[in-house]
């Protein structure tokens, strides 16, 4: 079997899209004049509810990601899943070689955790905000199980964004 077989085979399974967004750091929060933390977010398909009780969500990093590294470091982290309407925030946040994450966050309405101070974006059907419980390495990702520290529906408007066959599609 090719990779490109597997790829084929698996893009005929129908998911919801999340945004996962953490608060990165400042590199020295000690110097005023060091950089301040950045928000860093990443579109995801790969996202599931594991335990109920406790209540515990995984989703699936590319192992040496951005978003992969920063969890690495950064135990707090959120989830905001998309609604049809936020197709694009899907599609900017999974843009290859993209501009800086606050360039991406600039015009996308959000408000801060307050459990993690990571963004929550305005108008999502759900959002959930997280803390790290274990770390699965898996061939060429990292499965990163986390327990849901809140749970809240922002927004009831619309249907879920899925995707399907290598593209965001609505439901219906």
């Amino acid at each position: 079997m090719s990779n490109e077989e597997f790829r084929a085979a698996m893009s005929r399974l129908a998911s919801g899209v999340v945004l996962v967004t953490a608060r990165e750091e400042p590199l020295d929060p000690d110097d005023p004049q060091a950089p301040s933390g950045e928000d860093v977010g990443m579109t995801a398909t790969a996202f599931m509810s594991v335990s109920l009780d406790p209540p515990l969500v995984l989703v699936s990093l590319r192992e040496g990601s951005r978003m992969d590294d920063l969890l690495d470091e950064q135990p707090l982290w959120a989830v905001s899943v998309l609604s049809e309407s936020q197709r694009h925030i899907a599609g900017r946040f999974a843009m290859k070689g993209r501009v800086s994450d606050r360039l991406l966050f600039a015009d996308i309405p959000y408000l801060r955790g307050e459990a993690t101070d990571a963004p929550l974006v305005g108008g999502a059907l759900a959002t959930l905000e997280c803390r790290t419980e274990q770390r699965v390495s898996a061939g060429d990702h990292t499965l990163v199980i986390g327990r849901v520290l809140t749970a809240s529906l922002p927004s009831a408007d619309g249907g879920p964004l899925a995707y399907f066959r290598g593209r965001y599609r609505q439901l219906g």
